[in-house]
């Protein structure tokens, strides 16, 4: 750490101490060269994670966009907001654990559509629908029957 006062590159940590309101620990330095003090604030530098759309644009993984997407898909239906924000959690474990953050938009909508088939079939219905772009009304008695054909081979 570079001394502020007169640039000297040696320094000791005096004092370490956590910052309650973000991850950050400030450190109380004393400078080997001046001996003056000064306060340093390490933080964890993130790397933010991407989502890779399908014409090939990046942009910023937003949390609450994908979040107000499930709550669109679930409206009037009897899906807990805990179940959806679980279903979030699930794709930013998904980012964690690759090495690059990156993911495309099929990856993430991939990830969503098994969640909401699980929890709600209506709101993966709903989702589906503008998650694979449904043209026509022959999309969604395609998907229901998807849906219907796989109920039948549960119960029997």
């Amino acid at each position: 750490m570079r001394c502020p006062y007169c640039a000297g590159h040696e320094s000791r940590v005096i004092d370490s101490r956590d910052i309650r309101e973000s991850n950050e620990i400030r450190r109380r330095r004393e400078c080997s060269s001046c001996g003056r003090r000064f306060t340093t604030y390490e933080r964890v530098e993130e790397v933010p994670a991407t989502v890779v759309k399908r014409d090939g644009r990046r942009e910023a993984f937003d949390r609450d966009k994908l979040l107000n997407g499930l709550i669109r898909a679930c409206e009037k239906r009897p899906v807990a907001r805990a179940d959806l924000v679980r279903i979030v959690d699930h794709v930013e474990a998904a980012f964690a654990a690759r090495a690059v953050r990156e993911m495309s938009s099929e990856e993430i909508g991939a990830i969503l559509i098994e969640e909401l088939r699980a929890l709600d079939q209506v709101a993966y219905v709903r989702f589906a629908s503008v998650y694979r772009r449904f043209e026509d009304i022959s999309q969604f008695m395609d998907e229901l029957q998807r849906l219907r054909e796989g109920r039948e081979t549960e119960t029997e």
